[in-house]
């Protein structure tokens, strides 16, 4: 099941949580270079932080 706490192993939930916050948008708009909401750089973001804290 899904925990509620401690969601930041999980780097789709970190974006998710982000795009609730509105801070990244929902979905990419493909422009290059990458807009600086966009979910894919927040998610290759989110999974170099979490590497690194590994």
């Amino acid at each position: 099941m899904g925990s509620k706490h401690g969601a930041g192993d999980d780097p789709k939930a970190v974006v998710r949580k982000l795009m609730k916050n509105g801070k990244v948008k929902k979905k990419c708009c493909k422009s290059k270079p990458r807009c600086k909401k966009c979910p894919v750089l927040a998610l290759k973001k989110a999974k170099a932080d979490i590497a690194k804290a590994a």
